[in-house]
């Protein structure tokens, strides 16, 4: 089999956002527009030659198809041997523990995360580095720098590999080796959870005689790790996971769990004989939704309470070192650290902020409010984990989730928080929007919003303290006095337009307060944001898209 170095041109618009490369299917599948990305990639990471790479994805739409060009493309380019998951399938902390696991020199994920898939839906792709986390804004620049003068490209022509079957094959030199994609991840999570605890909570021998849970996969790459984990190691009756099947196009639903979209598992935790406890992921199982009976458990409490209670689980029974969590993410956590004595750190949006602060031991915990919750045990957010973990807490506290909630609230007061997200707004609107807030900076302060006093106004900028390095433009806030935020940003991980996401914040000490729903409770902050920003008038939106 010959190398081949085919000539190419640069394509305009491949600089890698925050979770990497995402544009529609149809913009990947243009002749060289993946090979160029994934050249460009290699041309910038280092001297990989005789090292490993981890390949998987989330099995969305051409996912199958892309995975044969980067073995291709792997082979021809040096790397000694390539990890592949079965089937093309690696869930994106899968894919970071196998990383870690194996001592390889990075790998390539592809997925669009939460977005739906298919012909005509969206395809993704990142690069994440030897920590197994997500490649940080230098390599990231350095791999759209060279996408704009790439020239060729280096691939072999050869015959499909066959990734369905567990196993190792050589291609030109260089070892493929088909994997289980559950087994090193389950592994992991037994090494951190009590599993006799919760195998005894699923069995109906500890919170009560009759504790169910259903956790919807959203047909979605974690169906073969929850089956296999919550219905196989643990022993949850057959059907606790519900669309546990994934499917290229996720049956055509949308993967993000949140309340909008995870409607099936919402209405099933609303309704009638409601199970104990649900549970959500998406599309390629880094995000998750925690609900109880009746009860939704925002992601900022979430990481609130995980991090009160990590004592009670023995992969941190020790203690842990610290917390972070995005600037969006409301301050709940940082009440936790503050009361046990923990640094707490608040980051830009993306999980790569998160990994230097845990590879310097300075966090053991980290979160963001897009329903994204993790620790150190890998570099990416952990779907999953976060339910394990929730299980393992119900397991020990013998509490429901309501109760173990309404605690929280009462030791250490209440967030009142919200995220309004307004989809596929033009995106010169949208820029308008933001920059209207930011043309009032010099006058707020000192004014009324919302019946409180604007204490500052900024746009978020990050030193991360571990290197030194800067990140600007991060978010615009409104912060008040008594600790109440509106920010406004846009968010990167859509592929059509723009989303502003307007974030609202609110604390209320007075636990007699604490049984209002959130929107109610921000009413007036939400008015006001809208006042301030003019949103409606600049973007025709006269409603949120998904409210969280």
């Amino acid at each position: 089999m010959q190398i081949e170095a085919v000539s190419t041109q640069p394509f305009e618009g491949q600089r890698p956002g925050t979770s990497g490369l995402r544009k529609k299917v149809t913009v990947f599948q243009q002749p060289h527009y993946l090979e160029n990305f994934v050249q460009s990639v290699f041309d910038s990471i280092g001297d990989f030659a005789g090292h490993a790479l981890v390949v998987g994805g989330d099995g969305r739409y051409f996912n199958r198809e892309a995975i044969q060009t980067i073995l291709k493309m792997a082979a021809a380019n040096g790397f000694s041997k390539v990890l592949v998951g079965q089937g093309g399938i690696l869930s994106t902390p899968a894919a970071s523990c196998v990383i870690r696991k194996y001592g390889a020199y990075g790998g390539l994920i592809l997925s669009a995360s939460h977005n739906p898939a298919g012909p005509d839906d969206d395809f993704g792709i990142k690069y994440n580095i030897g920590n197994g986390g997500p490649a940080p804004e230098g390599v990231t620049e350095a791999i759209f720098t060279r996408t704009q003068k790439i020239e060729f490209y280096n691939i072999i022509e050869c015959d499909d590999v066959d990734v369905d079957q567990i196993g190792n094959f050589e291609l030109a030199g260089m070892q493929v080796a088909v994997i289980d994609p559950v087994s090193d991840y389950a592994e992991l999570m037994q090494s951190l959870f009590d599993f006799d605890a919760i195998r005894a909570l699923l069995s109906g021998n500890s919170l009560s005689d009759d504790f169910s849970m259903a956790f919807d996969a959203m047909h979605a790459v974690t169906g073969p790790y929850a089956k296999a984990i919550i219905e196989g190691l643990l022993g949850a009756p057959d059907g606790t996971v519900m669309n546990g099947e994934p499917k290229e196009d996720f049956g055509g639903g949308h993967p993000d769990p949140n309340l909008t979209y995870a409607h099936e598992l919402v209405d099933l935790l609303y309704g009638d004989n409601a199970p104990d406890f649900g549970a959500a992921s998406d599309g390629d199982g880094d995000r998750n939704m925690i609900l109880g009976n009746h009860f939704f458990v925002t992601p900022s409490d979430s990481l609130a309470v995980l991090a009160a209670n990590a004592t009670l689980v023995p992969g941190y029974s020790a203690g842990i070192a610290g917390v972070a969590r995005s600037m969006p993410t409301s301050a709940a956590v940082d009440r936790v650290a503050t009361s046990m004595g923990l640094d707490c750190y608040e980051t830009p949006t993306g999980w790569k902020f998160f990994g230097n602060l845990m590879d310097a031991d300075r966090v053991t915990l980290c979160g963001e409010e897009s329903f994204g919750t993790g620790s150190n045990h890998v570099r990416e957010k952990d779907g999953l984990w976060a339910v394990l973990f929730w299980l393992n807490i119900l397991a020990v506290r013998k509490e429901s989730v309501e109760a173990i909630l309404l605690d929280h609230w009462q030791k250490f007061g209440r967030n009142y928080y919200s995220r309004h997200d307004y989809e596929g707004v033009d995106s010169a609107a949208a820029a308008n929007v933001l920059q209207n807030v930011r043309d009032q900076f010099g006058t707020l302060p000192g004014t009324e919003l919302a019946g409180r006093t604007v204490a500052s106004c900024d746009d978020f900028a990050y030193t991360d303290p571990v290197d030194g390095s800067v990140s600007e433009n991060q978010g615009v806030r409104i912060l008040f006095e008594d600790g109440s935020r509106i920010i406004f940003r846009l968010s990167g991980t859509g592929t059509s337009g723009a989303t502003i996401r307007l974030y609202l914040e609110s604390y209320e000490a007075d636990s007699r307060q604490h049984g209002m729903d959130a929107q109610d409770a921000l009413a007036d902050m939400i008015a006001s944001a809208n006042d301030v920003s003019q949103l409606q008038a600049l973007t025709g939106r006269d409603k949120p898209t998904v409210i969280t």
